[in-house]
């Protein structure tokens, strides 16, 4: 259980002695620092926004702050990627604060808006296709049912099919072939 403090230990070191770097002004120290924090600073400032443009104008802002305010890093009051952090809260803070105030819409003027998404029946249409098509491959042999589910659903070729069962590629495209006539017979006769 150990380790892993030591481990974080280790790294809070190494990102303290990268800022120390930074703030004589070591560009490649800063480089380093950044691909080794900026996803966690990104993920606090999007956090905040939940703007993905907007945050990553924030995370440069914030980058341009550690940059000029390194020297004022002290490792005895926080941790580096603790005080990196503190400084992208509180430039997303700011950044929400200064967004103009979004205008206020009465909620039944939602009833006027057209909605572009499918029906509500239409994912009770695509459930019973579903059901329809699952039932219909459970009809074929097993074999058939299987290559017509590699070939169909998972994209594998007859090539890489016939391979894999070990037959030729003729025969798993009459496997294939036969199935699907009779998944259409099956089909057919459901929708009656």
């Amino acid at each position: 259980m150990n380790r892993p403090v030591q481990a974080l230990t280790a790294g809070s070191a190494e990102l303290s002695a990268l800022l120390l770097r930074v703030a004589d002004g070591d560009t490649a120290a800063f480089q380093t620092f950044y691909d080794r924090t900026s996803a966690k600073l990104f993920g606090v400032i999007l956090r905040i926004l939940n703007e993905r443009q907007e945050s990553e104008d924030v995370l440069q802002d914030v980058y341009l702050s550690i940059w000029r305010k390194a020297a004022t890093f002290d490792p005895s009051k926080a941790s580096p990627i603790t005080w990196a952090a503190t400084i992208a809260r509180n430039r997303a803070i700011d950044r929400l604060r200064a967004r103009p105030p979004r205008a206020h819409v009465p909620v039944e003027a939602a009833f006027d808006l057209a909605d572009d998404g499918p029906a509500q029946d239409a994912g009770l249409l695509h459930g019973d296709d579903v059901r329809r098509l699952t039932t219909a491959l459970a009809s074929l042999e097993p074999r058939h049912a299987a290559a017509i589910r590699a070939c169909y659903f998972d994209g594998v070729t007859y090539d890489e099919l016939a391979t894999r069962e070990q037959v030729p590629v003729g025969t798993l495209k009459s496997w294939v072939r036969r199935g699907l006539i009779r998944m259409r017979g099956a089909l057919e006769g459901s929708e009656a």
